[in-house]
């Protein structure tokens, strides 16, 4: 796997993913934090994720999309790496850190479909494209008649397989689509009480190296207080799961005054069983509400839908 050439007179040497929705993460990383007088080198990567074909599950989707930029900042020859928080494994490596999260996007799922306008006027059998695990499970929780399918590729890949009428409906997170101009595209827009967001959706994660004061002091101007503790809220909730990115795991966060609101859920992968539960704590100790959760979850019996996880 091969990286362009890295600028070391810039400040920061930012690890990005080719695709178009990762250039435009990280174009907007770039632009904040050269507005803050930091120069900044983008250094296109290819992952696993961008080279390896078939389903995620297949080709062990935990960190596909991600390991790579990761080793890319222990042999430094990045600085920054800007990730989709729900492609990234909940494990955190000792040596790496977090140093931001900024305001993040809508949480939720959307439909598009070129002929239909809803989930319920979807027909019986209907074909549905996604290539998540927890969108499939709530899916057929709503709708066990569809038949889900797995579909890979960048957003304007799959747009293009609908197009190609390979299905009736495909199911993609509305961030992704906001982000890269395709909110025309978007036929429904499901609550996040019909199908509860993955871990760290719409949120971005800025990870540095554990040692980098400079770029972690640099980063830290791009954090979101909340946005930082949801997503620590619900990672924390999914470690604790002992669950990956590809199980049948869905998290919702809220924030109120310095009150922070977590609904955990998990699903058998038929979508016959699903488990909630729910908890509030303090903004600042997200770590501690993410555990509690968990362990709720666990003590409803949510551990038998995680035996078979990736």
């Amino acid at each position: 796997m091969t990286h362009t050439p890295s600028n070391k007179n810039s400040d920061i040497r930012l690890g990005t993913r080719g695709s178009q929705l990762a250039l435009w993460q990280s174009n907007w990383v770039k632009s904040e934090l050269e507005k803050t007088g930091v120069s900044v080198e983008l250094i296109k990567i290819k992952t696993e994720g961008d080279i390896k074909t078939g389903s995620l599950a297949q080709i062990g989707g935990q960190g596909l999309f991600t390991k790579r930029l990761q080793v890319a900042l222990l042999n430094d020859e990045i600085d920054l790496a800007v990730h989709s928080l729900k492609d990234l494994p909940t494990e955190d490596h000792p040596e790496l850190t977090i140093a931001a999260v900024p305001p993040r996007e809508t949480v939720t799922d959307a439909l598009v479909s070129n002929r239909f306008e809803s989930l319920k006027d979807l027909p019986p059998k209907a074909i549905i494209g996604t290539g998540s695990v927890r969108r499939a499970a709530q899916l057929l929780h709503l709708r066990p008649d569809l038949d889900i399918r797995d579909i890979r590729g960048n957003v304007d890949t799959r747009l293009k397989k609908l197009d190609d009428g390979e299905f009736d409906a495909i199911i993609l997170a509305s961030a992704g689509l906001l982000r890269l101009g395709f909110e025309n595209r978007i036929s429904y827009t499901f609550s996040p009480n019909e199908l509860v967001p993955a871990v760290g959706q719409g949120a971005l994660g800025l990870e540095t190296r554990s040692v980098d004061a400079d770029t972690i002091s640099r980063v830290a101007a791009l954090n979101d207080h909340p946005s930082y503790h949801r997503a620590m809220a619900e990672r924390t909730m999914l470690r604790t799961l002992y669950a990956g990115c590809l199980s049948p795991v869905g998290a919702m966060t809220t924030v109120q005054d310095d009150s922070l609101h977590l609904r955990g859920a998990v699903l058998s992968h038929d979508g016959k069983h699903k488990i909630e539960c729910e908890e509030t704590n303090v903004l600042d100790e997200s770590i501690s509400l993410g555990r509690r959760v968990a362990e709720k979850l666990i003590d409803a019996g949510a551990a038998q839908f995680l035996q078979d996880r990736n």
